[in-house]
């Protein structure tokens, strides 16, 4: 478990790996730093190791964004207004 403290943002960071999330001494831990911090109106915020493959997760986000950026390139040869215009790739409006 790594913890950061930065007095200048009264912010807490807590980085644990996925062996540490599963312990209950560190979550009992966790628990009495968090309700001190509280007390001093600290924001805690807690980070975990994933599971997931890295690699493939960034290069599936940098190949989203290449199309997305290719897409707000067309819309913006179309016409100036682009924050209208739908986003084929996701189900919202951008």
């Amino acid at each position: 478990m790594e913890v950061r403290v930065h007095e200048d943002m009264k912010l807490v960071e807590v980085w644990l790996t996925r062996q540490e999330q599963a312990d209950n001494a560190i979550r009992k831990q966790l628990q009495q730093m968090y309700q001190d911090y509280k007390s001093r109106k600290y924001m805690v915020v807690q980070f975990h190791s994933g599971g997931s493959d890295l690699y493939a997760i960034t290069r599936d986000l940098l190949i989203f964004n290449r199309k997305r950026i290719e897409e707000l390139a067309v819309a913006l040869e179309k016409g100036p207004d682009i924050t209208s215009s739908y986003c084929p790739t996701l189900p919202i409006q951008c």
